[in-house]
């Protein structure tokens, strides 16, 4: 299936509804799988209600939740991308998830968009040199982190008018 094959309906929502937290519990459940650490101290739910940042979840058409997101503030012009994730049974949706949220941070007035990931989800670094990411020097709590990888992107700017 690529990416073009999936109806994707995404929406900001609070991370604390039902949905949003079932996405992000199976998430650290995956995550764990492959670190042994399913990163929740590294996300915080308020940094993702302040402003110029967002949540969102990622639906079927008839509303069943498949995936999140998220965008936060890292610096005037830099966002940093956290808690990507998508249901195993839906390839493409994380595509979607990503260049929405991506859309986003245009929006926002975001020029760069980073993020981290742990060396061995080498799946999720494949997808994110796939989708134009390039790796980047360790940034913020990640610098003193054991075992990360950080990958970074310039966004283009909003088209004016």
């Amino acid at each position: 299936m690529n990416d073009m094959s999936v109806v994707v309906v995404m929406r900001e929502e609070n991370p604390r509804t039902f949905d949003a937290r079932a996405m992000l519990d199976e998430l650290s459940a995956t995550l764990a799988l492959y670190t042994g650490d399913g990163a929740q101290s590294r996300f915080r739910i308020e940094d993702v209600q302040s402003s110029r940042s967002v949540f969102v979840v990622a639906r079927t058409i008839d509303g069943h939740a498949i995936g999140c997101g998220a965008l936060r503030r890292h610096s005037f012009g830099i966002a940093e991308l956290k808690r990507i994730y998508r249901r195993p049974e839906w390839p493409g949706a994380g595509s979607v998830i990503l260049r929405f949220l991506e859309g986003v941070a245009v929006s926002m007035g975001y020029r760069r968009v980073i993020l981290e990931t742990r060396q061995a989800n080498s799946r999720a670094a494949a997808f994110y040199q796939r989708h134009g990411y390039e790796t980047v020097e360790p940034f913020g709590e990640y610098i003193s982190m054991e075992g990360v990888r950080c990958f970074g992107k310039a966004l283009a700017p909003a088209p004016s008018g």
